[in-house]
């Protein structure tokens, strides 16, 4: 059933942010929700059957815990997406792949959390050809909100 309106969304700063305009990236963040929502996967959706989001930036070492505890895989890896509407974003990933993409750390952090917000609903990055269309959809998003179209 779908929530009455739109998910409060938290963000919480649970590493060393310092390069990162919060404020901003939340506002972003709300910015990017409605296309997301507009945008469903072929799983099943659950994004707008949520009344709160959580976003937390952590460091590798905290999303590597994580990642190993309930992936078997003990490395930092971008993001992790859990069904309930957490979201764990990595900082530290965010400024390495940032600096190579061409991206301040906030604004890969954004391209995470929409990445995280489509697998809420619905889509999957496990194979081929989801995968190539969920990339094609976050990014159109993220270059979107970000002005870049």
């Amino acid at each position: 059933m779908p929530a009455s309106g739109p998910p409060e969304i938290s963000l919480f700063a649970n590493a060393d942010c310092d390069d990162v305009s919060l404020s901003r990236l939340k506002e972003q963040i709300e910015k990017a929700f409605p296309d997301c929502l507009r945008s469903p996967g072929p799983e099943n959706p659950l994004l707008d059957e949520l009344t709160a989001i959580e976003i937390s930036l952590v460091s590798d070492e905290a999303i590597a815990e994580v990642h190993g505890e309930f992936m078997d895989d003990p490395s930092p890896t971008d993001v992790i997406t859990f069904h309930h509407g957490e979201i764990l974003a990595s900082v530290d990933t965010a400024r390495r792949e940032g600096a190579e993409h061409g991206n301040a750390t906030g604004e890969e952090l954004l391209l995470y959390v929409i990445h995280g917000l489509l697998h809420l609903n619905g889509h999957t990055d496990a194979s081929e050809p989801a995968r190539t269309t969920m990339h094609r959809v976050q990014e159109a998003i993220h270059r979107r909100v970000l002005d870049r179209d």
